[in-house]
């Protein structure tokens, strides 16, 4: 099958998937556009409280996730053979496509302000608060540079958890992650408990995306009806430096990658894995179109299953280079609508903390806008104060959703071709011959 009609069968199976979304925006604009705030606050409260109930929920479920995601994910990295050669390898890869994600995302972001124009769709008395919250915790944090970095180290782990404050528990849990890696089959009590979690949690997500429908509706309802529907043509400029910055992921960083560290053809890893980035499109799930993701590697790129079984899993639930990159993005863009300036240094701490929320990123819809969060707390900001930047958010993230996925799955499907070359663990031949090539899909 031709590129070009790959592309469009992705386009149509992510309509045909994602349906309701798309409804849920389309009726939000008409139905916010029919009851105008001025004509009708009583209904325009009702969509407000609504969407507040949806992104209430969303948030709910960060630091179980968050915890939980890490432990799982650095224990499973198993015995100290694994923790070593491939596990260095895969780390550094993953950390290359995700820095280079996040530098993309901070550079559009900062010479091209996509928030700067939507100052007017922001509450003025949101936005004077939201500025005040960010400049008393940049105060605190100037104020005494030694206790911001010693208070990063939790003197109590539990009263961290209690109070939300993110950086201490990530800080503990993959301290706690690396121990139960290290110390083998006697973890298993405690990484089944928070296996347990972890799944759990990503059940009671499963149970809110089921709300994703009312609840998109009425943030678009409630952005349309008080901005009007001009804030879609607004938001245009914000949602092309988000495809810009993927296509620059997926054209330069993903093929800088292969040629730097294996004699690979980056177009031939895409030729292969295309069907994998057409599920992916079609699912916005990088952990539903996990089996598809082994299949294509072993069938079509011609990598070993040792390599496919530990990369690729571990791909799936942690490296989020592209969802690194819409954070980033996404945290300027809300920052700017509410007319908070960041310096240089913390768009650095924005940029470090995209990657740590976008690793303990679920793979699975809208999971991005979820630990989101996690970045705004560095800056002493919350989804609710921002609650009209995140609407604006809701409205476009599943169409965005799609795209990133698409790229979460390329990246794993790349890291783990630059590693089997490099471990002598990929059939060229098989690779380079499209007609030896199994079905996948």
């Amino acid at each position: 099958m031709k590129i070009q009609s790959q592309i469009l069968v992705a386009l149509g199976l992510g309509a045909k998937r994602n349906w309701h979304i798309f409804f849920a925006i389309i009726a939000g604009a008409i139905v916010g556009a029919l009851f105008p705030a001025a004509n009708h606050p009583t209904v325009n409260e009702i969509f407000t409280f609504a969407g507040q109930v949806f992104i209430r929920l969303i948030q709910m479920v960060v630091i179980p996730l968050v915890v939980s995601a890490i432990i799982v994910g650095i224990a499973s990295l198993g015995d100290g053979k694994q923790l070593g050669k491939i596990g260095l390898k895969m780390v550094l890869y993953y950390a290359f496509v995700t820095i280079a994600a996040v530098i993309i995302g901070a550079v559009l972001g900062g010479i091209f302000s996509p928030g700067t124009n939507l100052e007017g769709y922001i509450s003025p008395q949101q936005a004077m608060e939201a500025q005040q919250q960010f400049n008393a915790t940049a105060a605190a944090q100037k104020e005494n540079i030694t206790n911001m970095y010693l208070n990063m180290i939790p003197s109590n782990p539990i009263h961290s958890l209690a109070n939300g404050d993110m950086v201490p528990i990530i800080i503990f849990v993959f301290i706690l992650g690396c121990a139960l890696a290290v110390i083998g089959e006697i973890n298993r009590p405690v990484v089944s408990f928070f296996e347990s979690i972890f799944a759990s949690t990503m059940k009671i997500t499963d149970w809110i995306m089921v709300l994703a429908m009312p609840g998109i509706f009425a943030l678009t309802a409630a952005s349309v009806s008080n901005y009007g529907l001009s804030v879609f043509g607004d938001i245009s400029k914000f949602l092309i430096l988000i495809f810009v910055g993927f296509i620059l992921q997926l054209t330069v960083v993903y093929p800088l990658l292969v040629k730097l560290f294996s004699k690979l053809n980056i177009w031939s890893i895409y030729r292969a894995s295309a069907e994998a980035m057409m599920v992916a499109f079609g699912t916005a799930s990088s952990s539903a179109t996990l089996p598809v993701t082994i299949a294509c590697c072993e069938r079509r790129v011609g990598i070993s299953n040792k390599i496919c079984s530990f990369v690729l899993p571990l791909g799936a639930t942690m490296n989020m280079d592209a969802t690194a990159l819409f954070q980033t993005i996404c945290v300027i863009f809300l920052t700017q609508a509410y007319g908070i300036q960041l310096d240089f240094l913390t768009i650095v701490m924005v940029c470090l903390f995209a990657i740590v929320a976008s690793s303990t990123c679920a793979g699975i819809p809208g999971a991005a806008l979820i630990t989101i969060a996690l970045v705004l707390k560095i800056l002493g900001l919350t989804p609710e104060q921002l609650v009209q930047g995140f609407a604006i958010l809701f409205t476009i993230d599943r169409i965005v959703d799609m795209t990133r996925t698409m790229l979460n799955v390329t990246s794993d499907i790349v890291v783990a071709s630059v590693i089997a070359d490099n471990e002598n663990e990929i059939d060229r031949e098989l690779l380079s011959n499209q007609e030896t090539w199994k079905e996948v899909v």
